[in-house]
C-alpha cells in the first residue's frame, strides 16, 4: 500500500501524459492500465457472469489521453478501492484461497491474487522509471 503511494503521490497533474525520453508509456497510461487489470481480476473473483475483456484496448488508454484532475483523482482511488476488495477477499475466512474460482478454467483465488501483486509490483517499476526520465523522482 505504501509502495503504491511513494510512486504516484507527488505527480504534478501536467505530467501524468508527459512523454518520458526512450520510454513507450506515460504515468497515465501505467495507472490506467493497474486499474483496469486489476478491476478485471477483481472482476472475474467475484462475478460468476464475468465477461472476458478485449486485449488490448480494454486495458491500456491510447497514448494520447491527457487525464483531467478528477479522471486521476478517480483512478487512484479506484485502484486503492479495488486492491482494499482483494485485500479482504484475502483475509476472508469464508474463502478457501486454494479453491478454484466456480466459474473459471482451474484458476484458484490464491492464484489471482498472486498475479494482481506480480503485476502491479511490475508496472510500478515501470512508473517509477517513467518519473526518473521525467526528472520527478528523488
Amino acid at each position: 500500500h505504501a509502495g503504491f503511494d511513494r510512486v504516484v503521490d507527488g505527480v504534478p497533474l501536467d505530467r501524468w501524459s508527459a512523454a518520458a525520453p526512450g520510454l513507450p508509456y506515460t504515468l497515465w497510461q501505467l495507472l490506467e492500465h493497474v486499474r483496469l487489470a486489476q478491476f478485471d481480476i477483481l472482476d472475474f473473483c467475484r462475478n460468476p457472469g464475468y465477461v472476458q475483456r478485449r486485449w488490448p484496448e480494454d486495458y491500456w488508454p491510447p497514448a494520447s489521453a491527457s487525464p483531467t484532475a478528477e479522471e486521476v483523482r478517480a483512478s487512484l482511488a479506484a485502484v486503492r478501492q479495488d486492491r482494499a476488495s482483494l485485500a479482504g477477499m484475502a483475509l476472508d475466512r469464508e474463502v478457501d484461497l486454494f479453491a478454484g474460482i466456480p466459474h473459471g478454467t482451474g484458476q484458484t483465488y490464491l492464484r489471482e491474487l498472486l498475479l494482481v501483486a506480480d503485476h502491479t509490483s511490475y508496472h510500478l517499476g515501470q512508473m517509477v522509471a517513467v518519473r526518473r526520465a521525467l526528472r520527478l523522482w528523488d
